[in-house]
Parts: structure tokens; sequence; C-alpha cells
């Protein structure tokens, strides 16, 4: 590895006994945009910068991306294809660097014009995956994800040419961010993982959703890890762990509290990275400030808590994302084509996901101990593996409880629980 770039730069900070923290910001003000990465840069933090693009410009509507930067109509992220190079490089001047190295977020199933933009202004870190950014977000056939996806990775990987070291960060261990047991949302993550590395990129991180129960993260991540050291020993890798991505808690209190808890998964489980969430959340998009003192607050919690990591294969967990794994390598030597053969069989099989190629036979629910489990595999290869509970029918008032157990969990004030308290005030 040449020691440069976004991987590296994450590496040396764990190396270091640091965390990694990092926003999800996107304006489409270009100085709006700038003064969030400069924000980020100076927080109290071992940080790297965000740059979140707009949803025009994750769906390919150009065209309208375009006339609202023409017409000075503000978007929810930064239209990263119609700002002109020249605006994003004075975006990013004397900000972005080896010290401080900044990625663009997007959620695109054809993200080529994406990463042409982001490499013009030289950007070389993004994320997504030809799952997690098809089977959630649309209606994009998974094919045409997993071809547009193949292609924008070697786009990337060409980089490496030029000395740069390009960087991928898989999102499927956030794929519908709740309600997935965590055997599939590893899988996933990993099997992305993979995709990128036999398309030429050789950084990549590996991603997992805080979910409903901590230690069944922890053994999550620990799977996650143990499959990467056994299948990409050539590859620069590391875990980021995402603060939960569903209903978040509506006080302060307790949406600190839950940040607090992904801070502490992602250091007792020897990850290196945490995307934070904020106060906000629940309610609009967060504030420059808001995302500060989120980062801020995480990291320190991050720094008074130890690494712990469990034994990786020993669980559960390992052994269902092992088990989808195996079954999809096993189909065809071609990643992307063993991919769409998975989903079409029902090997790989999300719950609660209504796109049309995914089988949506699979069914989940939240345990009364706070685990998520499965009370329906459907034809995925985990029989005598995962333990089901079919009579665990979950109806649609189910569901909507379910979606908001970690809201309610982490709102109830505990007066015991001081660990994740909100900052104090100046």
């Amino acid at each position: 590895m040449t020691g440069v770039g976004f991987g590296a730069f994450v590496r040396r900070a764990h190396d270091a006994g640091r965390l990694v923290v990092q926003p999800r910001m996107g304006m489409s003000s270009p100085e709006r945009m700038r003064a969030g990465l400069l924000a980020t840069r100076d927080a109290a933090a071992t940080t790297v910068g965000t740059i979140t693009l707009d949803s025009y410009t994750r769906v390919g509507d150009l065209e309208s991306a375009g006339l609202a930067v023409l017409e000075g109509v503000a978007l929810n992220g930064y239209p990263i294809v119609s700002h002109e190079t020249t605006t994003t490089l004075n975006v990013l001047d004397g900000i972005h660097g080896p010290g401080f190295p900044v990625q663009v977020r997007h959620g695109s199933a054809a993200p080529q014009d994406i990463f042409r933009a982001l490499t013009a202004v030289g950007l070389d870190a993004s994320e997504g995956g030809p799952v997690s950014y098809c089977l959630p977000y649309g209606r994009v056939p998974l094919r045409d994800s997993v071809a547009h996806w193949a292609a924008s990775c070697e786009l990337l990987a060409h980089l490496a040419e030029s000395g740069a070291e390009p960087h991928l960060e898989t999102f499927g261990g956030c794929v519908l961010g709740q309600l997935c047991p965590p055997g599939l949302l590893v899988a996933v993550s990993f099997l992305e993982a993979l995709f990128f590395r036999r398309h030429g990129i050789r950084s990549i991180s590996v991603s997992y959703a805080q979910q409903t129960d901590p230690r069944q993260d922890a053994e999550a991540v620990a799977a996650l890890r143990a499959l990467c050291t056994r299948f990409l020993p050539d590859t620069e890798w590391h875990v980021v762990v995402y603060a939960y991505m569903g209903l978040y808690p509506e006080t302060e209190d307790g949406a600190y509290r839950l940040l607090g808890k992904a801070a502490e998964l992602a250091v007792s489980s020897g990850s290196e990275r945490l995307i934070v969430k904020t106060v906000a959340e629940s309610r609009r998009i967060p504030t420059v400030a808001e995302n500060v003192a989120a980062l801020e607050h995480a990291a320190a919690v991050a720094a008074r808590t130890p690494r712990a990591p469990l034994d990786g294969t020993g669980t559960q967990t390992y052994a269902e994302a092992s088990a989808l794994v195996n079954a999809v390598l096993e189909l065809d030597d071609d990643l992307g084509t063993a991919l769409l053969a998975a989903f079409a069989e029902g090997l790989l099989d999300v719950p609660y996901c209504l796109h049309p190629d995914n089988a949506g036979s699979s069914r989940s629910y939240i345990d009364a101990d706070g685990r998520l489990c499965w009370a329906d595999i459907g034809k995925m290869p985990l029989k005598g593996i995962a333990d089901v509970r079919p009579k665990q029918a979950v109806t649609s008032a189910g569901l909507l409880e379910s979606l908001s157990y970690v809201r309610r969990s982490h709102d109830r004030y505990d007066p015991a629980d001081t660990r994740a308290r909100a900052p104090a005030r100046p």
C-alpha cells in the first residue's frame, strides 16, 4: 500500500488509538459546504470530511439538479456533477489533503457521473454498492446496478495508475437500516467488499449499522472482521460503524445516549471509524453545529472506552453470515453474476424490502431481549443454522412497534445510565 489516501489515514488513526468520526453532511451552497468541511476538520475529534450529494444527483436527474444550481434553489445535498469543477475545487481548497481526507456519499445505483466528477477535483473516496444502493432505494433493476457498479469501480480503480489509493466503503451493512438480522447485514456488506476488490479496488471499508442489541452488534462486527481477514488478505480494509439508521430518539438525552452506545460499539469491537447521527435526526436535517456536537460527543465517549473485540467465528451471527457468503460464492466465479442468481433464487432475501428483484419471503422480529431474530428465512440457506421462530407472526401493528423500539427504549429516562448523557452546555 502507498500509505496515502482515505484508508491509510483511518489506519494510522486507529494504530494511534483514535476512533475516526465522520458526519453525514451535504449542502447545495458551495459556501455552506466549505464551512461545513472546515467545522468538521476543526472539531475536537479525529475526523474525516463528508460531501453528501442531493437526491436529484443520486437518481441521475442531472437536468433538475443543474436547473436548481442555475436558479439558486436549495437542495438536500451538494450537486457535485452540476457545479462547475472550479467551484468544487474552491470548496476543497486548503481543506482536503493527507491530514483531512474527504469522502463523497451519494446513494446512487448508477454512480459513473458522480465518480467522474469527484475524481476531476482530486477526490478518491466514496461509498455504496451494487446491492445496497439498489434494493432499498428504488426500482432500478439489480442487473443494471451490478453493471453500473462494475464500471464505476473500474473507473475509480484507474486512479491507482497516478499513485492514488482510491477507497470505497460498502453500504451493505446498513441494508434497510433496521429489522434486518445481523447475519444478512454482515454477508451483504462483505460480499460488496469482495465485489469491489474483484473490480480493482484495493482500499475498502466494510459497514455495519448499529441495531437493537449491543451484544448482537458486537458479534456482527467480529463476524465481519473474521470474513475480511479470511477473504481479503491482500487488501487494506477497515470497519465503519453507523449510529442507528432507523427512527432516532426524539429527546436530546436519548439521542446522545444512543450515539454514545454506537461509539462504545465501534471502539470495543476494534472498528476504526464511526458515522455519527445528531440530536436533530428525528425532526430535520441537522445544522453544522449539531454535527460538530455529535462528532465531539462520540469522540469523548470513544476516548474512555477500551477495546474488547469478540472472537469472530464462534457466534450465531458468524454461522449465518458465513453460510450466506459461501452459498453465493458457489453460484458463479463472477461475483456480479453470483449476486444476481442469489437474489433470483432467494438465497439472499432482505426482509420487508419491496424491490422487484428481492424475493420478499423473509421476515424478522425483535425478541423480548431486544435481539433481531428470524421469523421466516424464505429460501435462504439457513435451515438448521438460524433460530427460526415461525410462530412469531409479524403483524402491521407489530412491525410499527418494532420500528420504534430503539427510539422508545432510549427516550425513556434511566437515571443509572450516565455514560452517554448530553454534553454539558458552556
